[in-house]
């Protein structure tokens, strides 16, 4: 059973070095300026993951209840995680994710 645990912190981001402010309406758990996250959770906010790897973004997806989708890939283990987009997020980099998953290889 997944559990949702709310973690709104600010942090320093491990990919750009940016300081990251409180969301202030969710939990923040990634870097509004690179979109950077950290492999920190087995559950979203449990804190439990042990790899603690850097999640790269490498996709967006287009959900009908969350919105825009961040998928990433932890550049130690492999893993594929997803994130919904915050309000503050880069826009310029998400249209470039969005862009290039289109594009053709």
């Amino acid at each position: 059973m997944k559990t949702f645990t709310e973690i709104d912190e600010e942090f320093i981001c491990e990919n750009c070095g940016k300081k990251v402010k409180k969301l202030g309406y969710s939990s923040r758990n990634h870097c509004n300026y690179c979109l950077y996250s950290k492999h920190v959770d087995k559950n979203p906010g449990d804190r439990q993951e042990e790899c603690h790897g850097l999640l790269e973004p490498i996709n967006i997806e287009i959900n009908n209840k969350k919105g825009y989708v961040i998928i990433y890939k932890c550049k130690k283990c492999g893993a594929i995680r997803k994130n919904k987009t915050a309000k503050d997020d880069n826009i310029d980099l998400i249209i470039k994710l969005s862009v290039a998953k289109n594009q053709p290889n």
